[in-house]
């Protein structure tokens, strides 16, 4: 697939999986690869900076050593294409989802 200006605003997951699975022939797939790992980037980092510290509560639990960024994106593409009635809601919500399923904290 081509990537868009607009799927570049990630109003949804829908558009976020398109730049995520930018296809490397792509003119746009250097930036639209950029774009996917470090929008996740922010995410989880802003997810790490919340739930630090003493009250902070962690609801994400990733195996030690944690998979790449190169391995967890695909993955996650995959899962929400199989989860299709998520692809209208916002991607970090999406992304968070995913890392729930895949790598919940042990209560």
């Amino acid at each position: 697939g081509g990537s868009t200006r607009e799927e570049f605003l990630v109003r949804t997951t829908q558009d976020y999986v398109a730049i995520c699975s930018t296809s490397p022939q792509d003119p746009l797939y250097a930036a639209a690869l950029g774009f996917c790992h470090g929008f996740a980037v922010g995410a989880y980092h802003y997810y790490l900076a919340e739930t630090a510290g003493p009250d902070g509560k962690s609801f994400v639990c990733p195996p030690e050593p944690p998979p790449s960024r190169a391995e967890i994106l695909p993955m996650f593409v995959t899962w929400a294409r199989g989860n299709p009635q998520n692809m209208g809601e916002r991607p970090v919500d999406s992304l968070f989802r995913f890392l729930v399923e895949k790598w919940p904290c042990r209560r």
